[in-house]
C-alpha cells in the first residue's frame, strides 16, 4: 500500500483526458498536465479513467520495475499498465514490427518474455502465488515492449506518473513461443538488444527479480485488486530483460533471443492515434 494520502489537488479525470488527447493527436507534452500524483493509488486512479476514455479492449498488461529509490516510499516493487488490442503485433522469427513514435515525446524498446494466459483468473481471488500464476499460463513467447509517452521526461518524474500514463506503454510485439518453457532454467533464457546494429544491452530471465512468474503473479494480484481480473488470451510482459533503451524515429532495433529467435522493430512518426501503426 502507498504510504502517502491522496492529494485533493490531483484531478485524475482531467489528467487522464489530457494524456489521452496527447496520445490520440501524437502531441508531445513537455510538462505534466497538472499536479503530479504523489502515490501509486493516485496514478492508478488516473490510469483507470484513461482506460475508460481510450475506449478500446485491453489485450494485456505490461509489468515494469519500480526503482529501488522509490520502492520503500511507495511500498511496491512493480507497476502495471494496459496494452490495448490495436497495439499488439504478432511477428514471426526474423520479421519486423513497427513502432509509431510521438516526436519529442518518449520512446524506448524493451526485450520481453511474454506470458499468454490460457484461463481466466478466478473471480474474487486477490492474491496469487507463483504456482497459481503458472497454472493459468497457455504459453511463453519472446517479445518487445514498445514503451512510449507524450512526455519526454516521464521516467524521471517517478513511478506514479508512469502509472498514470498507461504505465508508459505504447504497444507490444509478440514473437514465437518458447516450447516447454516450464523446464527451462532462467539462465537459458537470454537476450541482447541492438539499436542500429549496436549492442545496447544484454540480459535475460535471470535479470528479472524473483523470476518471470514473480512478474506474472504481481500483475494478477494488482489487477485483481483494482477490479481488472485477468482473462484468458491476455498477454503479460514480465519486465525489461536488457534494460530500457531509448529509440528515435528512423532508428531500428533488433533483439536476439538466441535459439528462441530474433525480432526486429522499425520506428516511424506517429500520426493520429499514437501507439499504433502509422
Amino acid at each position: 500500500m502507498d504510504k502517502h494520502p491522496l492529494d485533493d489537488s490531483f484531478d485524475p479525470a482531467a489528467v487522464a483526458a489530457r494524456l489521452v488527447l496527447a496520445r490520440r493527436t501524437a502531441e508531445a507534452l513537455p510538462v505534466y498536465p497538472g499536479p503530479l500524483p504523489r502515490s501509486l493509488d493516485e496514478g492508478y486512479r488516473a490510469q483507470d479513467r484513461a482506460i475508460a476514455q481510450w475506449g478500446s479492449e485491453v489485450a494485456g498488461w505490461k509489468v515494469g520495475r519500480i526503482p529501488d529509490s522509490w520502492e520503500q516510499r511507495l511500498g511496491e516493487d512493480r507497476l502495471v499498465g494496459p496494452i490495448f488490442a490495436e497495439a499488439v503485433q504478432h511477428v514471426a522469427d526474423g520479421q519486423a514490427g513497427r513502432f509509431a513514435v510521438i516526436q519529442r515525446g518518449f520512446a524506448a524498446v524493451e526485450a520481453e518474455f511474454v506470458f499468454e494466459l490460457g484461463r481466466d483468473a478466478p473471480l474474487g481471488q486477490l492474491d496469487f502465488s507463483h504456482a497459481q500464476a503458472a497454472a493459468l499460463v497457455a504459453a511463453l513467447s519472446i517479445g518487445i515492449e514498445l514503451a512510449g509517452s507524450p512526455m519526454p521526461m516521464i521516467n524521471a518524474l517517478g513511478p506514479p506518473v508512469v502509472v498514470s500514463d498507461f504505465g508508459n506503454n505504447a504497444g507490444l510485439i509478440v514473437g514465437p513461443r518458447i516450447p516447454a518453457w516450464q523446464a527451462l532454467a532462467d539462465h537459458e533464457l537470454t537476450c541482447e538488444t541492438f539499436i542500429d546494429e549496436r549492442s545496447v544491452g544484454r540480459g535475460g530471465a535471470a535479470s528479472i527479480p524473483g523470476g518471470l512468474l514473480a512478474a506474472l503473479a504481481f500483475a494478477l494480484t494488482r489487477c485483481a485488486r483494482r477490479g481488472h481480473p485477468l482473462k484468458a488470451g491476455m498477454y503479460v510482459t514480465t519486465g525489461a530483460a536488457t534494460g530500457i533503451h531509448d529509440i528515435l524515429v528512423g532508428q531500428r532495433s533488433r533483439i536476439s533471443f538466441g535459439r528462441w529467435g530474433s525480432l526486429h522493430c522499425e520506428t516511424v512518426p506517429a500520426r493520429g492515434i499514437a501507439g499504433t501503426i502509422a
